[in-house]
């Protein structure tokens, strides 16, 4: 049976039960029509308890409706001042979901510029496998250039990003391939998908390719007049014209690179997406109590945790494509990089030695059989030691930022 409505009013006026309007209208007590002497305002004041113009013994109906009412029965009782649980679950998915998304892009960013250096250095004679030797080879590059060293193409990846998204959205719009799967899809709606993430990865690569440059390239041979923002779509752009500044005649055209990148989108995210549900999977079987969708806890960590390990799978995986996709991508570029064997020069700065990137692979098949046959097995790992300490830093700012959570969450339910 539903409640009886009290008397609702507004910020300037003041509506009735016999006036619901609230447009202040007076009905007269008697027949006559003349009589103006025996009038009653139909408007009254607030409806709070105590403030209606009662008889002498009459009281007012809302606190007789809730005393008759059990305590948190009815919406009239005032609630305890605090947070809302669903405003409280909000902010914290978006704390998640911003902790998570500034460590994978801003603060690994570092770990990424010094692993690419890895991946294309094929002279340096430490191939970096430990995060231990990583980390002090970092550390040094840092120190004896500045902040910028190890922080450079960052704009330029966020570009990257943003024409991947783009360019998805845009295939997607005008060509049948879905960009999401449904929850039940077919194997035809799977191949278009996974076809999408192809041709996204190809529309994107010379942007990808000068954004490679941009982050490996030595910092002390950086042109500070020449660099900025938008230099990767320019450069982009030049390297998919083939106008502007002449390369090397080892540079290979994008059409040897299309297979390779296509290929490495379309793993990467198979596995990625697989090994993410396996663990939501094995997560919810693993619950002994059931999931509370209204807890933060139970509703964004398992995604994210999931999502992290999927990633981590996925590069460590594909570690040796990305090393000959990076090293092809790069030869005829003229790029000089870093020494990150951490040799410091004698000169008078004391800064450490660079090395041009002089490759001469004629394919994707020939780099694969040039670095197993001399740098051996290991040499498609070069700087796995980066990625270690990338993953570890994601991992442990997640579960920081679960337990600052939980803690929250403990002292919202004592308060």
């Amino acid at each position: 049976m539903a409640s009886r409505r009290p008397d609702s009013f507004d910020g300037f006026g003041f509506r009735s039960r016999d006036d619901p309007y609230g447009a202040g209208y007076t009905t007269r007590s008697s027949g006559a029509a003349g009589d103006l002497q025996h009038h009653h305002w139909v408007t009254t004041p607030p409806d709070i308890p105590g403030s209606r113009n009662l008889h002498p013994g009459e009281r007012t109906p809302l606190v007789e409706e809730a005393q008759q009412r059990e305590p948190g029965a009815g919406w009239e009782v005032p609630q305890a001042a605090g947070v809302p649980p669903e405003q409280l679950s909000r902010f914290a998915g978006f704390g998640i979901g911003l902790v998570s998304l500034f460590t994978e892009n801003v603060l690994a960013h570092p770990c990424i510029v010094f692993r690419r250096q890895c991946q294309v250095n094929y002279h340096a004679r430490c191939y970096h496998l430990t995060p231990f030797s990583a980390v002090s080879v970092m550390y040094a590059i840092t120190k004896a250039q500045g902040g910028k060293a190890l922080w450079k193409g960052m704009g330029s990846t966020f570009i990257v990003h943003g024409i991947t998204l783009g360019a998805e959205g845009i295939i997607s719009e005008f060509t049948p391939l879905p960009r999401e799967l449904p929850h039940s899809w077919s194997w035809k709606q799977l191949a278009g998908h996974l076809l999408l993430k192809g041709l996204t990865a190809v529309v994107a690569l010379p942007f990808y390719c000068a954004s490679l440059i941009e982050t490996v390239q030595s910092e002390i041979v950086q042109d500070e007049s020449s660099s900025g923002l938008l230099d990767c779509i320019r450069e982009g752009l030049t390297r998919l014209l083939g106008v502007g500044a002449p390369h090397s005649r080892r540079l290979l055209p994008l059409s040897c690179l299309l297979l390779p990148v296509a290929l490495h989108a379309i793993l990467r995210y198979a596995v990625a997406a697989s090994v993410q549900r396996v663990a939501l999977w094995l997560h919810q079987r693993s619950r002994k109590h059931r999931v509370d969708p209204s807890n933060p806890l139970d509703a964004y960590f398992p995604e994210l945790a999931a999502a992290w390990v999927g990633s981590l799978v996925a590069d460590v995986v594909l570690f040796p494509l990305e090393t000959a996709l990076h090293r092809l991508s790069l030869q005829g570029t003229r790029t000089i990089i870093d020494a990150t064997d951490g040799v410091v020069g004698a000169g008078s700065g004391g800064s450490p030695l660079v090395l041009p990137v002089n490759t001469q692979y004629d394919g994707f098949s020939d780099c694969l059989h040039s670095i197993r046959r001399k740098e051996g097995g290991a040499g498609f790992y070069r700087g796995f030691g980066a990625l270690v300490t990338q993953y570890t830093l994601h991992g442990v700012l997640l579960v920081a930022a679960r337990t600052l959570l939980r803690v929250m969450l403990l002292d919202a339910k004592v308060c």
